[in-house]
């Protein structure tokens, strides 16, 4: 390993799990060796490779560029291996950490296979599905998720158990990638020079592999459906069966695509989406299966620009797919969206569909900015929040390193363990990270959870710093009738002559019930110094009503034993009277 934001937290993991020996599914502990770089660490998995070990290593963006030579040479020997990354912006005009898929676009050409995940579960699920294909089909797999939007969000799942993973595992496909292992006992030739009199007819040798590998994929999934349940297709289509029109797309926009896609359906509308599963290798038969043939027009959305190129990448597979086809071709226009994680909500796919409604639509359109530079972007329609109203949303204004963010996991992981509700939690950094300002979004509902964007209309929001109501529109997402609640130096009597004007009219406007507490102050008091994350997470949890009083008293307590107990008693005591001393604090201003 050699960690790289967002990559980071896969290779963290693995190394506590590591360190607290945990077995894998052998009885081994697997071996974590953290490397001075990605170049680095891509070569000592090559290596570990040709000794015979299963391998495997995390990174994105630069990281991942700076793997490519290895990663023709690992493929090139049709070597079993997974390479997990998170998807990130590659630096060009500028450097940004943030989400986009310029990166694995950029090590298409290698010879790996392409697997995309939508959400945290397929995440999991996808690992295990990419590490059996690749044991059979000999080729090596880049599996993928968005960067920060998949990798840094918490979800409930369905856990693989360790009887799940050794139903899915061929004892006898680890047994031959062992015995193609470089050893002076079984001498072999590898890795050669060769001349133009052999190096084009053995390049073509690998041809079989790449034909036979999209079927051992879909064979994998649907052994892996017999086992878990979950289902999944190289294509996956959800929609009208007779749509008319129809996006293509991958990653975490799936998911905001698929929830649009349900609204607009109960409308009456006849649109669907396909999500791309196996990019590479490309299956024709198997899109066309999935596209329904009523399809009149097409969408394909890429979150990635390639600069003077013809169209981008997944656009070109889709018009080369269907060129291929022995069936009407669909009118097929292109876009781009979501590039360093622009947002990209449900007003993006109604901008969408509506251009495909159009008689003539543009192709090589952007969606979720404003170009005003080229012109390409959509005009954005229709409602960017179609959340069930039964959905709790909170919003939480935080600073980093204050404990907003570890307090809003720990109240996560307290509703996901307490309730049978889904629950999301998704953090917006800045790229300074320590000192500026992280906004935590968290969803408790019912029904699943697909939005993969930001929180429109929240019914809670808390602001843990009483600066930022100077610097930032905390209330701008706050519905009508939400509960608002401020850290304060200022007591309720004198608050109100404190808050900026605009802070002041978006309460009296959207009727918001303010609440108030002195949160360092209570942390003082207890002797927590300025570690606020506990109180503010009580005052939460008494405000919002999604568990009653006393049991969520009690699953806060029990949360910080766990976190804290290690560290002695008396922290422990101490967050425990903050959590006491929060509700005596917390106060309605009329």
């Amino acid at each position: 390993i050699y960690p790289i934001t967002p990559a980071s937290p896969m290779g963290e993991l693995s190394d506590a799990w590591a360190a607290e020996k945990k077995p894998n599914i052998w009885g081994s502990v697997p071996d974590v060796v953290e490397m001075q770089s990605e170049g680095g660490a891509a070569g000592a998995v090559h290596g570990a490779l040709q000794a015979g070990s299963l391998t495997t290593t995390f990174t994105a963006s630069q990281g991942l560029l700076l793997m490519i030579p290895n990663m023709y040479k690992i493929a090139g020997e049709l070597t079993p291996f997974v390479l997990h990354v998170a998807a990130r912006t590659l630096a060009t005009h500028a450097l940004s950490i943030f989400c986009d898929h310029s990166d694995v676009m950029a090590a298409r050409q290698t010879g790996f296979a392409l697997l995309c995940s939508n959400s945290v579960q397929e995440a999991h699920d996808f690992a295990a599905i990419a590490q059996v294909a690749t044991l059979e089909s000999r080729v090596p797999f880049l599996h993928f998720v968005d960067g920060f939007r998949t990798s840094h969000e918490i979800q409930k799942i369905a856990r693989l158990s360790d009887d799940d993973l050794s139903a899915m595992i061929d004892p006898e496909l680890i047994h031959a990638h062992r015995q193609r292992a470089l050893t002076p006992d079984r001498p072999v030739v590898r890795g050669t020079a060769q001349n133009p009199d052999a190096f084009f007819q053995a390049r073509e040798a690998c041809t079989p592999f790449y034909v036979a590998c999209p079927d051992i994929v879909q064979s994998t999934m649907d052994r892996f459906a017999e086992i878990t349940g979950r289902a999944y297709r190289l294509f996956d289509y959800h929609g009208h069966p007779e749509a008319e029109r129809v996006i293509v797309v991958m990653g975490s926009a799936a998911e905001t695509v698929h929830e649009t896609v349900d609204a607009m359906l109960s409308d009456g509308e006849r649109v669907g989406v396909v999500k791309v599963r196996l990019y590479r290798p490309f299956a024709v038969e198997a899109f066309l299966q999935a596209l329904p043939e009523s399809v009149q027009s097409l969408a394909v959305l890429d979150r990635t620009k390639e600069p003077g190129a013809v169209g981008d990448p997944l656009h070109i597979d889709v018009v080369a797919a269907l060129a291929a086809a022995d069936r009407p071709t669909p009118r097929i226009i292109a876009g781009r969206y979501g590039l360093s994680s622009k947002e990209f909500d449900p007003a993006c796919v109604g901008a969408v569909f509506a251009e495909l409604d159009r008689e003539e639509p543009r192709n090589g359109f952007t969606v979720g900015i404003v170009d005003d530079v080229s012109g390409t972007s959509l005009e954005l329609l229709g409602p960017t929040d179609l959340e069930p109203a039964s959905r709790t949303r909170a919003i939480f204004y935080g600073l980093g390193s204050d404990g907003t963010v570890s307090a809003n996991k720990n109240s996560i992981n307290i509703l996901g363990e307490s309730t049978d509700q889904n629950v999301q939690g998704f953090f917006v950094y800045d790229s300074k990270k320590s000192g500026a300002m992280t906004v935590s979004h968290r969803r408790f509902g019912v029904d699943p959870i697909r939005s993969t964007y930001l929180i429109g209309e929240a019914g809670f929001v808390g602001c843990h710093q009483f600066q930022f109501l100077d610097q930032v529109d905390v209330l701008t997402s706050a519905r009508h009738g939400a509960t608002f609640l401020l850290n304060s130096p200022y007591g309720p009597d004198v608050v109100w002559d404190e808050l900026p004007v605009e802070v002041q009219e978006a309460i009296l406007e959207k009727e918001l019930e303010l609440w108030v507490i002195d949160a360092y102050g209570v942390a003082r008091d207890v002797g927590m110094g300025g570690r606020i994350n506990t109180i503010m997470q009580t005052c939460f949890f008494a405000l919002s009503g999604v568990l009653p009083r006393d049991e969520a008293i009690a699953s806060i307590k029990t949360a910080i034993e766990k976190t804290y107990g290690k560290r002695g008693p008396v922290l422990v005591e101490q967050n425990f009277r903050a959590v006491d001393s929060a509700l005596e604090h917390m106060h309605q201003v009329e």
